[in-house]
């Protein structure tokens, strides 16, 4: 059975850090990719369960949301091949590669139709990459794998399974209102 530990010690140091009256909005993002990176850098405490893959989709698992819900914790759990469609989330988060790698393209709406930003980020294993609406907020993800899953660890400012967020349709720029929720909930209680 994994051990907890790691993960308690992180929602703690992200409520004590990254949610303090003198950290700016526009800090978070960088304060809370530092705790991200910290937790990813060892592969020895996410439960099992938290790692299932579903058959068709990818599976975002609920490991913490702040009782205010002023942030969340998740594992998002690729099987082969799996991916996004273009999307945004409306809210600052930091994504750490826990297992496996994935590929992340980055996307501006130019005109409506969104429009590849630069080329695709590989994440490894203990890299961590952040998201905002003020930095870029709009990409595509998948596994950088057709034969194995891979795990990353996500902490977003707010409930990111409740937020009304969009997918754009890659050659039309259709936006289509979506909540994903979660595959399963963990309680946690730090």
């Amino acid at each position: 059975m994994a051990s907890l530990t790691r993960l308690i010690h992180f929602i703690r140091e992200v409520r004590t850090s990254v949610f303090v009256p003198t950290v700016h909005e526009n800090e978070r993002p960088a304060i809370a990719a530092g705790l991200l990176r910290a937790l990813v850098s060892r592969d020895d405490w996410l439960p099992q369960e938290m790692a299932e893959t579903h058959p068709t989709h990818h599976n975002q698992h609920l490991l913490y949301c702040d009782p205010d819900d002023r942030f969340s914790v998740l594992s998002v759990v690729w099987g082969p091949g799996q991916g996004t469609p273009i999307h945004d989330h409306l809210t600052w988060g930091a994504i750490g590669m826990l297992r496996g790698a994935e590929w992340s393209q980055q996307y501006c709406i130019t005109g409506g139709v969104p429009r590849a930003a630069g080329m695709p980020e590989r994440l490894g294993p203990g890299q961590v990459t952040t998201v905002s609406p003020r930095l870029g907020d709009v990409h595509r993800v998948w596994n950088a794998f057709h034969d194995r899953a891979s795990v990353s660890i996500h902490l977003y400012g707010g409930d990111i399974g409740k937020i009304e967020r969009h997918a754009f349709d890659a050659a039309t720029g259709t936006a289509t209102t979506f909540v994903s929720g979660y595959a399963n909930r963990m309680e946690l209680a730090p």
